[in-house]
């Protein structure tokens, strides 16, 4: 894939330049600091990818996509901002990395920038299975938080509702418990009980409980209790 990289630090597209070095699938053919620049890039070099900052000099990522006719290129934010991640996904960027970029998140970006249209299409209908290196969107009315899946500690079933737990927060989706089960990563949720999803890794510790069930308290606040059946279950899958 070419790849045009626009940011306007020159220290961040070297960084950028360096990560992308190992990833022989992608060429680099130009990079810019602005808007201008770049549209003219574009136009002459009719890149597959843009590596784009949220902010540009004298403007935004967001305005030169304004500016821009079909077809377009795939888009890749990386930007040190997190408040601008919904917009980002909003125009069908298709990620958004944080500053430092992390090798492991940037080859997850470009895992998605190489499938082919029929893949990106199941991502969209979000489908697609989080790994414990993903950031996901929660949205709830006018609040948006984009936070790593690993940071989410206990998920409820509130009819066809799931209410999701994550530091201070407990914001509520219209999706059922399991629907998200099936896209959490297994190494790090385990099904509790009938209603309730706990990450293991946030456990702090576990009590024997009434009728051979178990008591997990979370880091962050919380208890669940486990089933008896999820009890065993866990027990089996944790035990050395």
């Amino acid at each position: 894939m070419r790849a045009l990289i626009i940011d306007d630090e020159r220290p961040a597209r070297a960084e950028m330049k360096r990560l992308l070095k190992p990833h022989t699938e992608i060429e680099i053919v130009g990079e810019t600091s602005n808007s201008a620049d770049a549209l003219q890039l574009i136009s002459k070099l009719s890149p597959d990818l843009l590596f784009l900052d949220v902010q540009l000099q004298g403007d935004t990522g967001f305005d030169l996509l304004a500016q821009l006719t079909a077809p377009l290129p795939k888009v890749i934010f990386t930007t040190a901002y997190d408040e601008f991640a919904l917009r980002a996904f909003e125009v069908n960027a298709l990620d958004y990395l944080l500053k430092p970029v992390e090798p492991v998140r940037l080859k997850e970006a470009l895992q998605r920038a190489i499938k082919p249209p029929h893949s990106e299409h199941s991502e969209m209908d979000g489908e697609t299975k989080f790994t414990e290196n993903d950031r996901v969107f929660i949205r709830e009315d006018d609040r948006c938080w984009f936070l790593p899946v690993r940071d989410i500690r206990l998920l409820e079933s509130e009819g066809n509702y799931t209410r999701i737990h994550f530091a201070d927060k407990k914001p509520l989706l219209y999706r059922s418990l399991n629907a998200l089960e099936e896209r959490l990563p297994g190494a790090f949720f385990f099904r509790a009980n009938r209603s309730q999803i706990i990450n293991v890794t946030l456990i702090e510790n576990i009590e024997n409980w009434f009728s051979g069930n178990l008591k997990a308290r979370l880091r962050g606040g919380g208890e669940v209790e486990m089933s008896r059946r999820q009890a065993a279950l866990f027990r089996d899958r944790a035990s050395l």
